[in-house]
């Protein structure tokens, strides 16, 4: 997997259901190195830090190899990286080969996959159409946070170098299929609530779907 992008944004406002809205969803490349600290990219826009930003979501992983399945989709949009909401662009990201726990180094950076990026209406708002909320769930491939072990910059061509995986684990794209499937996989439930590297509130959520 190879940095293709690094992206950050500046505040910017829409409009909601008559109302106005501040959103960091607007990220654009950078021509410089960014910043992983534990908590956010350094220099970034995180306004609601109840669902971005903090140790679980320091930073927001996506495929550059998604690119040309969504451009055939919402052709008429102006196509840059960063359009997910991503501070990485990642070539060769896989979820279904890339497992919650994973340690990486990138860059100067070391990091810890944690959990799949879960839709909100900002990505509707931004690609123009709510639709696009069930078609990127319907998709599987969500991209990524990761936890920051190890502070650092990290720049266009830098290489994820795999450091451990926990064999007990499950991929991002099962996880992914675990928050928004109804009849959920059992064994992968077992295995994901014993996993540090999600938050503790998500593991507690998660064991109310374990059948009894």
């Amino acid at each position: 997997m190879q940095v293709i992008a690094t992206n950050i944004a500046t505040p910017t406002t829409i409009i909601w259901k008559n109302k106005q809205e501040t959103t960091g969803i607007y990220k654009t490349p950078t021509t410089a190195p960014i910043f992983l600290g534990k908590s956010d990219v350094k220099n970034d826009s995180v306004i609601d830090r109840k669902y971005h930003g903090g140790e679980f979501k320091a930073c927001y992983l996506f495929s550059e190899n998604e690119y040309d399945y969504w451009k055939s989709i919402y052709p008429n949009l102006d196509w840059t990286y960063g359009m997910f909401g991503e501070n990485i662009t990642v070539k060769n990201l896989d979820e279904s080969e890339i497992f919650v726990g994973d340690i990486y180094k990138v860059g100067e950076a070391t990091v810890q996959i944690t959990e799949p990026r879960e839709p909100c209406w900002k990505l509707g708002v931004k690609f123009g159409s709510q639709d696009v909320l069930k078609q990127f769930i319907e998709r599987g491939f969500s991209g990524t946070y990761i936890r920051v072990l190890k502070e650092g910059y990290v720049t266009t061509g830098d290489i994820f170098q795999l450091i451990e995986r926990d064999e007990n684990s499950i991929s991002v794209y099962q996880f992914f299929d675990l928050l928004y499937n109804p009849n959920k996989n059992q064994e992968w439930l077992n295995k994901i609530i014993k996993s540090s590297s999600i938050p503790e509130k998500k593991r507690e959520k998660l064991k109310g779907f374990i059948n009894p």
